[in-house]
């Protein structure tokens, strides 16, 4: 379940017959002329792509719209989250963990600490870490390594937020629910500058404990920028064809991070999001809704596939 930026809940449930569910995802077109990832940071992206009509949203596992989320409102939730962040004692600079669902919490706390200056770090959901006592471990092995100060825990593992947060240095440690209770700071947000740095990725950890890597805007423009224009070719605005792209992928590996959720922001395409831990119960969603929303962009590890035949 996802909260709004003021707290309340939007009643994310499987129920069709909700009211509160959202009746239509964003258009395929922004209406914006394309750019591929030209931008100093990637909260000017963010700007960018909020002049428009696409966006990010958010599928649960057997395929029902839960949130639209467009660009534009996104970018307002950012920015007041960004406050929210900075009114918490955080600094320009600091770390901030979040464990990463698909959903609009994740977005909304990820950019609003790009306009903050904060250095969001993405950690994994308990999907391969062999149960409970591994998988906290690793975690907190991972917020350590990334000098965080403040740990984003989604509702899905609520229960465990105690043992994963204990005994740590942080001035927060909770869910998006409690980061939404908190003021926002009445401060000016910095100057995002293209050497800052603008994420920390995580390896996968299969072979080793996971390291992170310090992404600067810079190099996470770069990186998006050449998959967009020279990898993928993304259409160009005043091409008939749209490009959609359709994901399950986690949000805290490259694929999904950077292929999935950042370089779409940064042409400004519409990314349509099934949730990572319900993809392997209902693979047939991924391509029902691929055929459904006339998805072009959607790409997956072997294993993938594997599960979908």
């Amino acid at each position: 379940m996802s909260g709004d930026p003021n707290g309340a809940s939007l009643g994310l449930t499987e129920d069709t017959q909700n009211p509160t569910l959202p009746s239509a995802p964003t258009p395929s077109r922004s209406g914006l002329t394309r750019r591929y990832g030209d931008f100093t940071s990637f909260a000017a992206a963010l700007d960018y792509a909020a002049q428009g009509e696409s966006g990010f949203n958010i599928y649960s596992g057997r395929g029902q719209l839960l949130e639209a989320l467009p660009y534009r409102t996104l970018r307002e939730q950012a920015i007041s989250m960004a406050q929210r962040l900075l009114g918490l004692g955080l600094a320009a600079g600091d770390r901030v963990a979040i464990v990463a669902e698909s959903d609009g919490d994740f977005a909304r706390i990820f950019f609003g600490c790009q306009y903050a200056g904060l250095v969001p770090a993405p950690l994994p959901l308990p999907v391969a870490f062999g149960g409970r006592e591994g998988y906290v471990s690793t975690l907190r092995g991972m917020i350590q390594s990334a000098a965080a100060r403040a740990v984003v825990v989604p509702d899905v593992i609520g229960s465990w937020t105690s043992e994963i947060v204990e005994g740590l240095d942080l001035v927060f440690g909770g869910s998006p629910s409690d980061l939404y209770r908190h003021a926002e700071a009445n401060v000016e947000l910095p100057e995002i500058k293209s050497e800052n740095l603008s994420y920390l990725q995580f390896s996968s950890g299969s072979t080793r404990f996971p390291m992170g890597v310090s992404v600067t805007q810079a190099a996470g423009m770069a990186n998006a920028r050449a998959i967009a224009r020279d990898g993928l070719k993304v259409y160009p605005a005043e091409d008939p064809r749209d490009d959609r792209c359709v994901s399950w992928l986690p949000l805290y590996h490259d694929m999904g991070l950077v292929g999935f959720f950042l370089t779409p922001l940064t042409c400004q395409l519409t990314v349509d999001l099934l949730p990572t831990r319900e993809f392997a119960r209902r693979p047939h969603v991924w391509l029902d809704l691929i055929s459904r929303n006339r998805g072009t962009i959607a790409y997956s590890p072997s294993f993938g596939y594997e599960l979908c035949s």
